[in-house]
């Protein structure tokens, strides 16, 4: 070897995972919030989608039914999800860690990994990485995250939730082995409820007591691809790279009902709101869709999608509501619904004027058509105006005034 050429800076990944996402944000934009129990989600028939840590000492967690959780925390705060927000919050997030390191992969709305390899001259050692990142998220949002930094990817992601919240958690080298060898094995992500049931029965206990049986042992008993994965994560191998982080390819917002339904007027009114949601987010991320995607799922929890794509690409909400109030037209349910969601994909570059973006309704001329567009689009302006100032419950449009589908007529 040349005697010249430096040796390979030490690969280092950092796992950073935002602290009760959403219940933070909460806390964080209702101050009299703070300290409290509070769950996000709310309803007859929803799921805890973030649980603070402060409810969380009376049993409640995310995926718990909503109303088992008041059952656990009586005096607890259940409030309503707000989607937009949260990914408003989480592209700033993104945006801050894109400082660090020109590798960053954002792997969900609250978490991602860095690529932190030969970073050592420009933030120091790993401790000192971590405090200034932590930093930093805490100085531009109001909100704390733990971080975890390891050799590979999934040793990272495990060390992050070593010290939650606002913790810090670091695995050299040389400390794989005996990090690995005191691990639940149920802790290596990727492992499941099947597979751990199956190693318990085999007396596997602890990441290290894998290697207790060769290569060829967890070939025979979870194939060969399987067999080989979980040996090369019980000696801490793990090469797979951070892939930087790319815009999201889609938007959606749904809702599940308080009670089943299939009333027309009922059912339009939610896809308005949710169009509203997703234009919103579309004008935010400052591009546009092609592809618009109806969702709807029926009391017997049986699912279907429809989609239509549009000749050019579109972010206004009178856009993508007509085109979701077709596709549920086509639709027909016969059965009523539990669930619906609009959704939109296939981005691409903005034309110069949008001018017939959807066909014309009967009777309405292309030039009628693009004088709505227009009409849309201001009104859209204007409305994100006045949320971004004065918060998104600051203007409502006339046709969702008041709006409760289940008020007695």
């Amino acid at each position: 070897m040349d005697k010249d050429v430096p040796p390979a800076p030490e690969r280092r990944i950092a796992h950073i995972d935002m602290d009760a996402f959403f219940a933070s944000i909460e806390q964080l934009d209702h101050p009299e919030w703070r300290g409290k129990p509070l769950a996000v989600g709310d309803g007859p028939r929803a799921v805890v989608s973030a649980a603070s840590y402060e409810i969380r000492a009376f049993g409640v967690h995310s995926a718990m039914p909503v109303q088992q959780a008041k059952k656990l925390c009586p005096r607890g705060l259940f409030v309503p999800v707000r989607m937009s927000r949260y990914r408003e919050v989480s592209r700033c997030v993104m945006s801050i860690l894109q400082r660090f390191s020109p590798l960053v992969e954002q792997a969900s709305v609250d978490e991602a990994y860095l690529d932190a390899t030969g970073l050592e001259r420009l933030f120091g050692p790993p401790e000192e990485f971590a405090e200034t990142l932590r930093a930093a998220v805490r100085g531009e949002t109001g909100l704390t995250c733990s971080v975890g930094i390891a050799p590979a990817r999934f040793l990272a992601k495990i060390a992050s939730d070593f010290h939650k919240p606002d913790g810090v958690t670091i695995v050299r080298p040389d400390e794989v082995r005996a990090f690995l060898d005191a691990l639940p094995v149920g802790k290596i992500p990727g492992v499941g409820g099947k597979t751990l049931e199956l190693l318990h029965k085999l007396g596997v206990r602890l990441a290290g007591d894998v290697l207790k049986h060769p290569p060829e042992f967890w070939r025979q008993r979870l194939g060969n691809e399987r067999g080989q994965w979980l040996y090369a994560r019980a000696q801490g191998i793990d090469d797979r790279p951070v892939v930087p982080y790319t815009p999201p390819k889609s938007s959606s917002a749904e809702n599940t009902f308080e009670r089943d339904t299939r009333d027309p007027a009922v059912l339009r009114r939610w896809l308005l709101r949710q169009s509203e949601r997703v234009g919103a987010d579309l004008r935010a991320q400052g591009v546009r869709g092609r592809t618009v995607t109806l969702k709807a799922k029926f009391a017997d929890f049986t699912q279907v999608t429809r989609s239509r794509t549009l000749p050019e690409p579109i972010d206004d909400t009178a856009g993508i509501f007509e085109a979701a109030v077709e596709l549920l037209t086509q639709l027909n349910p016969k059965k009523e619904l539990r669930l619906i969601g609009v959704g939109i994909s296939q981005f691409g570059p903005a034309p110069a004027r949008q001018l017939s973006l959807l066909p014309a309704a009967p009777g309405q001329t292309a030039p009628g058509r693009a004088a709505q567009v227009k009409s849309s689009a201001a009104v859209d302006k204007a409305m994100d105006a006045v949320r971004g100032r004065f918060g998104k419950t600051a203007i409502t449009r006339g046709d969702l005034l008041d709006f409760d589908p289940w008020a007695k007529k």
